[in-house]
């Protein structure tokens, strides 16, 4: 009798390789040295420790979770926080992942508020605020590249991406209505192809 090789299954694209369960103190260290080292944006910082290092994430679920953080009030660092300490280990996660990347920045910031306050007006403190600026640009952009090679796979994608930038830096739209608008657009192209065909056929 022939034995039985069993096949690995393939991970779908995009998606991270199965995690076991994820601690609560991984979680809150994972998140304090994200909000101990972010400066200007903190997405590209997000990508690098969450999907790049530890895996937690792929490139698609990284996407679908900034996406829904975007659509929601508040900062995007504490909404990613929230959704993915949630995913990864319930409302526990959550907090921890939360007190994780406010803590440093709410020391630091205390401690450079009463620096600013002091030394603001001095050119070495506006030539510094101008190269973090400069430097953060740079980061966010070097992310949309990386997340561009596995989310925008079509042409229509480039269509959605314009319109949504058109959208808000042209039509100055705010951000969770444009996203709601252009999201449906993009729902109703990618459907699947069986649901295009019974609604032409109606």
């Amino acid at each position: 009798m022939s034995e039985m090789v069993a096949k690995p299954v393939s991970q779908p694209e995009g998606t991270a390789p199965a995690v076991g369960v994820v601690s609560l103190g991984a979680i809150f260290w994972a998140f304090l040295i994200i909000g101990a080292t972010s400066f200007g944006g903190v997405v590209p910082y997000l990508r690098e420790h969450l999907v790049t290092r530890r895996k937690w994430l792929g490139d698609k679920e990284f996407v679908e979770l900034l996406s829904i953080s975007q659509t929601l009030p508040g900062l995007n660092a504490t909404n990613m926080a929230i959704l993915v300490g949630q995913k990864l280990r319930g409302i526990g996660g959550a907090i921890a992942a939360v007190v994780g990347i406010c803590l440093p920045g709410g020391i630091l910031m205390f401690i450079v508020g009463i620096v600013y306050r002091a030394h603001g007006d001095h050119a070495w403190a506006t030539s510094a605020l101008k190269g973090v600026a400069a430097a953060s640009v740079g980061l966010v952009l070097s992310t949309v590249v990386q997340l561009g090679r596995t989310s925008l796979v079509q042409r229509i994608d480039f269509v959605f991406v314009a319109l949504t930038v058109i959208a808000v830096n042209r039509l100055h739209i705010p951000v969770p209505w444009a996203l709601i608008g252009v999201g449906l657009l993009a729902v109703l192209w990618h459907r699947p192809s069986g649901d295009r065909r019974d609604g032409e056929t109606r």
